[in-house]
């Protein structure tokens, strides 16, 4: 049993191949990440079930848009809110920041990760409703506000996959391992067309299908909990993949058999503390 409550007993022999796979480096240079990964795959993808990817920051380069789209928003909401109001005085308006996105947004669901920054910084709004137009000053209006900044930059710039993760979901393909993308975002079918891999998945799990079905959202394991079961496989023999911590939370708390954490800047040890078994910079290491 590790040390976040899950059970390890399944990474002994069928998750994970021999260590002596993988090459070990006292001196890594300061971009986190593993050590540098030679010979066999550290990663026995045969043995598995299912594998289950998250997409921005995964499979596609995604999460630098939606880091955008996440600037935008709160860089111009903090710049105009009048904190002379008796319901703002004492809120911290300060320059939003990279860390307020992987402290309090990365991988949460759109509403859940503006409910939570605007509690970190003091700032108390409505919670509204989805249906709120991007001008509202609500929860749900910062949400949809966000929106449509994600989809404008996405239209205007499209997406590629990253190779690596390409290169993996090839070698997958070819294993005939059932593969699932879970993520928290609404905009993962447009993401997957635009990234030309919606016809490599025949279970996605986004933002929308969450809310239909009741889901709750990450760091809760819900959503990977229903991509595991409409892969027709049991949690202890599917594999998580995620760059957020919240996501590897949600992994580690489903008693998946493997939580695989790509840093994009989350941190190698932030995912590590989280519950991520093993830590990659990229897929291409997997694959």
């Amino acid at each position: 049993m590790g040390s976040n409550g899950r059970r390890r007993g399944s990474l002994t022999c069928s998750t994970l191949a021999p260590a002596t796979s993988v090459a070990v480096c006292a001196r890594c240079p300061p971009v986190p990440s593993v050590a540098p990964v030679t010979g066999s795959r550290p990663v026995a993808w045969d043995a598995q079930g299912a594998v289950l990817f998250d997409l921005d920051g995964v499979l596609t380069p995604t999460a630098e848009v939606h880091m955008a789209a996440w600037a935008r928003m709160f860089g111009d909401l903090f710049a105009g809110l009048d904190t002379t109001r008796p319901d703002l005085r004492g809120a911290d308006t300060s320059a939003y920041t990279d860390a307020d996105y992987f402290a309090h947004v990365d991988g949460k669901p759109r509403y859940q990760g503006v409910a939570d920054l605007l509690a970190a910084r003091g700032i108390r709004l409505p919670q509204g409703s989805p249906e709120d137009p991007p001008e509202a000053l609500t929860v749900c209006g910062l949400g949809n506000r966000k929106n449509v900044a994600f989809t404008a930059i996405l239209e205007r710039e499209g997406v590629r996959p990253y190779p690596g993760s390409v290169a993996l979901l090839d070698h997958l393909r070819g294993l005939g391992v059932p593969v699932a993308v879970v993520s928290s975002s609404a905009n993962a079918p447009a993401v997957l067309a635009a990234a030309g891999l919606a016809e490599r998945f025949d279970t996605v799990v986004d933002g929308r299908v969450a809310a239909d079905l009741g889901l709750a959202g990450k760091p809760q394991p819900d959503t990977f909990l229903h991509a595991a079961t409409a892969c027709g496989c049991a949690p202890e023999r599917a594999v998580v993949v995620e760059d957020a911590v919240s996501g590897v939370r949600a992994g580690a708390a489903g008693g998946f058999g493997l939580v695989v954490g790509v840093d994009r800047g989350a941190g190698a040890d932030a995912l590590r503390a989280a519950g991520a078994d093993l830590v990659v910079a990229d897929l291409g290491e997997l694959a």
